[in-house]
């Protein structure tokens, strides 16, 4: 069984994404892995050549900044880097640059591969997902946040990324059948000091709208103001990835330390009633089998 992982990234170091953490701690599990860095002034390529490259293939490539709705432009460069893997790659491992798995999960995750290297109709690996919000101790709690997605698929021409990038389909459109793995992402894209989660929200955004969106809605605050984007929230007590545990350790931002106020949206509380009569609204873009 090989495995190839795959990431791209972009001014990884001006919008503090931590992408060295997410190789690291998916290169364990992987024979190969491609960085596909996209036009940077930042010093991204010095911070990826940083890490062990035994593994690691960087490629280049030229964004298309014009692509600006939906974020498709994610998705089309998150093809690119999958296509450089190596054709004898059985699956692909994707990361994207703010996620990362723990240590704990491997053996779990290389088991799944393994169990269902032969069959076919396994297209993917489903993982469940830790979102965390405004500080590492913090998880969503609403329906807002997907509780899972796609991340393992087969090494196959005809599956492409989907949409902004987030999961994965057929080329014909068709969902991907997958199995699920008990294993988490923990997605740390809402976990930065302020400062730089302000610049990475005006940076991202321009993927997905207009200037004129963005001056209404993005640009004027020099930090970003976590509390007053907040919905449901809950504790995190578990352990991070041991790879996140220097990154932790110098959060150097206060958050707020009482969630009681954080309670059910009615949106929330339809979905959760629908759910206990068995009505499941959860969007899904993949088939379970």
């Amino acid at each position: 069984m090989k495995v190839g992982g795959f990431t791209i990234i972009r001014n990884a170091v001006r919008y503090d994404y931590p992408v060295r953490e997410a190789i690291l701690s998916v290169l364990p599990l992987c024979d190969e892995f491609v960085v596909s860095i996209g036009p940077c002034d930042d010093g991204t390529e010095e911070l990826i050549r940083s890490l062990p490259q035994e593994k690691i293939r960087i490629i280049h490539s030229i964004w298309d900044d014009s692509l600006r709705e939906g974020g498709v432009v994610l998705a089309k460069e998150t093809d690119k880097a999958l296509a450089a893997l190596s054709p004898d790659c059985d699956w692909a491992f994707y990361i994207q640059a703010d996620e990362a798995v723990h240590e704990d999960d491997h053996a779990r995750i290389r088991a799944a591969m393994q169990q269902h290297l032969h069959e076919a109709s396994v297209e993917g690996l489903l993982f469940r997902y830790r979102h965390f919000y405004g500080s590492f101790h913090h998880v969503g709690a609403s329906h807002k946040w997907y509780a899972n997605e796609i991340r393992v698929i087969r090494n196959d021409l005809h599956i492409r990324s989907y949409r902004d990038a987030q999961g994965f389909r057929k080329d014909d459109n068709r969902k991907l059948r997958v199995k699920p793995v008990d294993a988490f992402i923990h997605h740390y894209g809402w976990v930065r000091e302020p400062a730089a989660m302000q610049r990475k929200q005006e940076g991202f955004q321009r993927l997905y709208h207009d200037d004129d969106w963005l001056k209404r809605n993005v640009y004027g605050p020099e930090a970003y103001a976590y509390e007053a984007h907040i919905t449901r929230l809950e504790r995190f007590t578990g352990s991070h990835p041991s790879v996140m545990q220097e990154r932790i350790s110098q959060r150097n931002w206060s958050f707020l330390d009482d969630i009681s106020f954080s309670k059910k949206s009615l949106k929330d509380r339809v979905k959760d009633l629908l759910k206990s009569i068995g009505i499941n609204t959860t969007y899904r873009n993949y088939k379970l089998i």
